[in-house]
């Protein structure tokens, strides 16, 4: 997305007219600002990272806080630099973060437990029990197989619970005083009803008697769980004490009006313009997911599937892997630090250009398997990961050889779960990719589209990310709250206004290289084997 002429970025910023997205991801706090046509004005950020306690992964509180006064605090002195001009009042104001997990709270606020992300499955028992008594496959990350599991577990907290939320509802909470989440967020705690665009009631009755059965009958999944809005609703708005989190010492004024918080798959949506049937698009980042506004309901629910929705509450089906770039990222790291041992400095896009100038090199990899799984892979039949490179004797391992199979291996496993999808004969007309991964022209959308069988287009906000998309969503709330749109006008809105001037490239797969993919994913997945393998004996 283009920048915008310094002069009219500056109007936008004094006039209180752009819009913030700030987004929670697995490393990294972004903060995003843009103008009314979705056109980045500044950015920021911060790294972070989870950590494994008494066996469970989380996110200290303090760093979620304080991560989002130092993106802010870069962006505000992006604008400076850029600028000369103080950022003192937005128009709008978004946050997105990681979906699922389980953030448990008392009356006062308290929170009872520390943060359990999605990385977490030891929730086994109430996902088998919540998927079998709703007919719906309940994911292992997702809230409410959390929350039945501490139930389940007879955790002392539970008698104190008041609400449970996901990450991003948490920090909105943090900057508005609301107790509200985005549709899309709120479908990875519990099941939506499309038709009322809210949690299935029919659904939270069933879970509700699960909860009694496991001695929390004082608990009700309607009564602790976040109220849902979709895109465009109103959500609040900054107050003092939120613009004070993010500007301690600084100029920010109250007031925003702010768009209802979302997950990072629904900001994935958003910035990659596919929120219409028959429309799809895959984020790559820690991990890797596809999504697929669907046209009608799945005939039956499907292990592989997970049933979301966009932010405006249309049905999507969701192809979720917990691993992703990560490994590759190790790789390019390790080829960074023998480049700067040569006397180099080479940044990161120059490194990745190196690295996949060959990867589309036909037969390069023959002989060649990678497997990018750090953690425990459900489509892949992984409990635990080991990261592993086999090869045969015969083969030649060369840099195209060796990068090819590693991006061939980071998109495996979503592979997996989009055969379901076409046995399900769910339409795709296109599949819209973005993630850092596609900076590199052309290599990770080529074989993505072996991959997924379906054509792949990459425009030029792929880069830009969940907190670009979350900006577009509170710039969006701005128009609605204006009276210029309605929630239901979420697609039309972004095509006349966000992506009238984007540039796509395309890749189809030609059916020579989908009877190779197919080939390849044959000997992939028989070669799961050796991972199973090196789980067993490097525990």
């Amino acid at each position: 997305m283009t920048h915008p002429q310094d002069d009219d970025a500056r109007a936008a910023i004094d006039g209180g007219r752009a819009a913030l997205g700030i987004e929670l991801g697995s490393t990294r706090i972004k903060a995003c600002l843009i103008d009314e046509q979705g056109r980045t004005l500044a950015s920021g950020g911060c790294e972070w990272e989870n950590a494994l306690v008494d066996g469970l992964w989380t996110y200290d509180l303090d760093d979620v806080r304080s991560g989002a006064q130092a993106a802010f605090a870069e962006l505000a002195a992006d604008v400076r630099q850029r600028y000369g001009t103080e950022l003192r009042e937005l128009g709008s104001i978004g946050v997105s973060a990681m979906m699922h997990g389980y953030l448990a709270f008392d009356a006062d606020g308290r929170l009872l437990v520390p943060f359990r992300t999605w990385r977490n499955v030891n929730t086994e028992r109430a996902a088998e029990a919540l998927s079998g008594a709703l007919s719906w496959n309940m994911p292992l990350r997702w809230s409410a197989a959390h929350l039945l599991q501490a139930a389940i577990d007879r955790e002392e907290h539970v008698a104190s619970i008041a609400r449970i939320t996901t990450l991003s509802g948490y920090v909105h909470r943090l900057l508005t005083g609301e107790d509200v989440l985005g549709i899309g967020d709120a479908s990875g705690m519990f099941p939506i009803d499309p038709a009322a665009r809210d949690y299935d009631a029919r659904a939270l009755g069933i879970a509700d008697q699960l909860l009694a059965a496991e001695g929390a009958g004082h608990l009700s999944f309607s009564r602790v769980l976040p109220a849902v809005r979709r895109a465009g609703d109103a959500a609040g708005a900054l107050t003092e004490e939120g613009a004070r989190l993010l500007d301690p010492d600084g100029p920010l004024r109250p007031g925003a009006v702010a768009a209802a918080p979302e997950g990072d798959a629904g900001t994935g949506m958003v910035a990659t313009n596919a929120v219409t049937p028959r429309t799809g698009n895959v984020s790559a980042g820690t991990s890797i997911f596809a999504m697929v506004v669907l046209e009608r309901p799945l005939a039956r629910p499907h292990e592989e599937i997970d049933i979301v929705t966009t932010p405006a509450g249309d049905l999507v089906a969701m192809v979720h892997c917990n691993n992703g770039a990560s490994e590759l990222g190790a790789w390019a790291g390790v080829f960074r630090e023998f480049a700067r041992a040569l006397g180099q400095d080479p940044s990161t896009d120059e490194v990745f250009g190196a690295l996949f100038a060959g990867a589309l090199e036909p037969g390069a990899d023959d002989g060649i398997l990678a497997y990018n799984h750090l953690s425990g892979e459900p489509i892949a039949g992984l409990a635990e990961g080991r990261p592993l490179i086999v090869r045969t004797p015969a083969s030649q391992l060369t840099l195209p050889g060796l990068m090819r199979a590693q991006v061939r291996g980071a998109f495996a496993t979503l592979s997996l779960g989009m055969r379901t999808l076409a046995e399900e004969d769910v339409a795709i007309d296109a599949m819209y990719a973005h993630g850092g991964m596609f900076r590199t022209a052309g290599v990770a959308q080529r074989l993505l589209a072996d991959a997924v069988g379906a054509p792949v287009l990459v425009g030029d906000t792929a880069a830009e990310g969940g907190a670009w998309g979350m900006a577009v969503l509170a710039a969006f709330r701005r128009t609605v709250a204006r009276g210029e749109a309605r929630p239901e006008e979420l697609p039309t809105w972004l095509d006349a206004t966000v992506f009238v001037e984007t540039r796509v490239t395309r890749s189809e797969p030609t059916d020579d290289e989908r009877a190779d993919h197919e080939r390849y994913l044959a000997r992939w997945s028989e070669g799961l084997a050796i991972e199973r393998a090196a789980t067993a004996s490097t525990r």
